[in-house]
């Protein structure tokens, strides 16, 4: 669809979207939301009482008649750094969100995160979704929001998703992030109900709009972009801007696809209170508050909706109420430190908003201990088989990633299941890991289990930002939101290796707080890990090592299908009294071929996060000696970490010193030879466990 440019709302049109509004109450929380500027700016920061400080004014006008019209219990918006007037809108206490500013007890974080970082659960009424600090974050996980709407629409049948929606906030600047396209990708491709609003005030921190986007208007660079419906406009008037929002609004709740809405509007103070403006000429500035939405409703309003009185009452009422919310918060207690590291995985106490559990989701009978059935399967047949029983019975279960629809996976692990389950629940994606990660943080958000699948471990890491921010939410939000997944990611040496497809490095997630991370070397232990996290309540990373899949070693008949395995318990598959070997993954099968002959204690960990420490420590002050071996580069390998907690806990029972058998500081060469001479082979890992034990 062409880009509307319109400038000057058609009467009709206006009066329509004008008798929409509560004006009375705009006026009030235009009032507010100014007030909260003018403490902040001149009283609580100053006296240090609140540290990072970002004005909305400008900004305010129309994200509060954008934030009025969010009136489906199941609509959200995630918003950025300057998006409190939203939240005003939509309800947010005032208390809460000063305290939060002054980083106090309660609020948005409890103090753990910055006070225009903000979230909204608002349980009973759409959701404000949690913010993340990094600019264009916001765009995919609002996508997945829209997705999962459409997902409760169309397969669940639940109707009061059927005109819900999701609107993404971001300014000019954001348009030139990979979130932003990823986003923009899967809107238009799958023509979800999503509503992008960008605010365009001209500058990015100090960087101008055209450098951005070419001319420094995305909404006429975007004009050929088949499937979205664009609009523009002046942001700072008040009837233009009721009706280019009430037009948005309505093309996405009448499922015509997704909109960009682009609004002019000025800044009118700087980036953030420390920010001086310097690269603004003053005329420049003096054109911005020529601007100024404020004035510009008040003559909107005064005389023909209200009188000069009482728009002098509403902003006297406005600043009570916010010099009393101030009283509140202030009053309010840092929050314990003692707390500060609670709520990085699910504990007792269930979130507000996010995962399957908080939808009704009761986790099925299950048993640890396996109940075998027929011939031994490989770990490609297991895996399938318990996705394929978990989207079965669980109808919150979503797979996708690329090429896991009609090919089955590269790995062949999908085959298979989008014949059995339909597109809507096992399907491709774009290609782009920002865009399956971060549509999979909103679909958690909005109550369903969605697996996404990352084709090997190299390519994760376009989405590295997705994941942190998935894996902190629970912590940053103090347990207002959380986001469980289960992220599949092949990865490994095969047959050959490479710089692409054989990397491991499952450290990275493990120094991710948050996450879970699996690394199974067998059939079964796959099948348990995999169950326990689909019906878990935190995001995992569940790896599946290549040349385990249909490895020989890694077989096992398929333990039933209410076979769990709680994460952090390590299995001994080998006994004996002179050395403990720890590893997992690919390595678990050559430490026990190299331990054949040998009194040696082999300890696959399962899991990294969190790793069986006591099972280590209790195997090691037995055999007072110690070898860690992993596929994995040496330095600042999970390796260092393990050796690192031997010695500290156990100093005094070695015999020896802690010791470790890794690749070198190099990728996966690419010639078998190559590769092999890089790996920890099964003679290397013999010729250590002699040196040791005769050290």
């Amino acid at each position: 669809m062409r880009a509307h440019q319109r400038k000057t709302p058609q009467s009709s049109a206006s009066r329509s979207a004008s008798q929409a509004y509560d004006w009375k109450k705009v006026a009030y929380l235009m009032h507010v939301s100014r007030a909260l500027d003018d403490l902040e700016e001149q009283v609580l920061v100053p006296e240090k009482k609140v540290l990072y400080q970002f004005s909305a004014r400008g900004h305010d006008l129309a994200q509060i008649l954008l934030g009025l019209k969010l009136t489906n219990n199941n609509d959200a918006a995630c918003g950025y750094y300057r998006s409190r007037p939203l939240l005003l809108a939509m309800g947010v206490d005032l208390a809460d969100a000063l305290g939060s500013s002054m980083a106090r007890a309660g609020g948005y974080s409890d103090g753990r995160d910055i006070g225009v970082v903000f979230n909204y659960p608002n349980p009973g009424g759409p959701a404000a979704l949690p913010m993340c600090g990094g600019v264009g974050a916001q765009y995919t996980p609002t996508a997945g929001w829209a997705q999962a709407v459409e997902y409760y629409s169309k397969v669940l049948k639940d109707t009061g998703y059927d005109d819900a929606m999701s609107v993404v906030l971001g300014g000019d600047g954001s348009v030139a992030t990979n979130g932003f396209w990823a986003a923009l990708t899967a809107a238009t491709t799958q023509k979800l109900p999503m509503l992008f609003y960008i605010e365009d005030n001209g500058y990015g921190i100090s960087v101008p709009s055209s450098f951005q986007t070419p001319g420094g208007d995305i909404a006429q660079n975007l004009s050929g972009f088949g499937g979205l419906h664009i609009i523009t406009g002046d942001g700072s008037k008040p009837e233009e801007s009721a009706t280019l929002i009430s037009d948005a609004i309505e093309h996405v709740r009448s499922r015509q696809g997704p909109c960009l809405l682009r609004l002019k509007v000025p800044r009118l103070q700087g980036h953030s209170f420390q920010d001086t403006q310097t690269y603004k000429t003053p005329e420049f500035v003096k054109n911005e508050w020529a601007k100024d939405p404020l004035p510009h409703l008040r003559e909107y309003l005064v005389p023909d909706i209200m009188t000069g009185a009482e728009w002098d009452g509403l902003e006297e009422d406005a600043r009570a109420t916010v010099e009393k919310a101030r009283e509140e918060a202030e009053a309010r207690p840092v929050s314990d430190p003692k707390r500060v590291t609670r709520n990085v995985f699910h504990e007792q106490e269930l979130q507000t908003r996010g995962g399957q559990w908080t939808k009704g989701y009761t986790p099925p009978e299950s048993q640890e201990t396996p109940q075998p059935e027929g011939q031994r399967i490989n770990m490609v047949a297991a895996i399938r088989r318990t996705l394929d029983h978990e989207l079965a019975t669980n109808p919150r279960v979503l797979v996708f990633g690329e090429d896991v629809g009609p090919k089955g996976g590269v790995h062949a692990v999908t085959l298979g299941l989008q014949d059995k389950y339909g597109e809507e629940r096992v399907f491709d994606t774009s290609l782009s890991e920002e865009g399956i990660i971060g549509r999979a943080v909103g679909m958690a958000m909005a109550g369903l289990m969605p697996v996404p699948e990352i084709q090997f471990r190299k390519y994760a890491d376009p989405a590295a930002e997705q994941i942190n921010d998935c894996g902190t939410m629970r912590w940053r939000t103090n347990n207002r939101f959380a986001a469980p997944m289960v992220v599949r990611i092949p990865g490994g040496f095969f047959k050959c290796g490479d710089p692409w497809h054989s990397q491991t490095n499952e450290v990275q997630f493990v120094h991710s707080p948050g996450w879970k991370v699996a690394v199974p070397s067998n059939a079964e232990d796959a099948v348990g890990l995999l169950r326990t996290s689909l019906r878990g309540n935190d995001p995992v990373i569940f790896f599946e090592h290549r040349a385990m899949l249909d490895a020989a070693s890694a077989r096992r008949p398929y333990p039933g299908d209410n076979f769990v395995l709680p994460f952090g318990k390590a299995r001994t598959v080998a006994a004996g009294d002179d050395l403990t070997i720890i590893t997992w993954g690919a390595m678990v099968e050559r430490c026990q071929k190299a331990a054949e002959g040998r009194s040696v204690d082999v300890i696959d960990l399962r899991t990294l996060m969190p790793w069986d420490r006591e099972a280590v420590l209790a195997s090691v002050r037995r055999t007072h000696r110690c070898l860690v071996v992993h596929e994995d580069l040496g330095t600042a390998g999970f390796g260092a970490e393990i050796a690192a907690v031997v010695a500290d806990e156990v100093f005094l029972d070695l015999d020896c010193p802690v010791a470790r058998l890794t690749m070198p500081d190099i990728p996966s060469p690419h010639h078998p030879l190559l590769m092999e001479y890089a790996l920890p082979s099964v003679e290397d890992i013999r010729a250590k466990i002699d040196f040791l034990v005769e050290f």
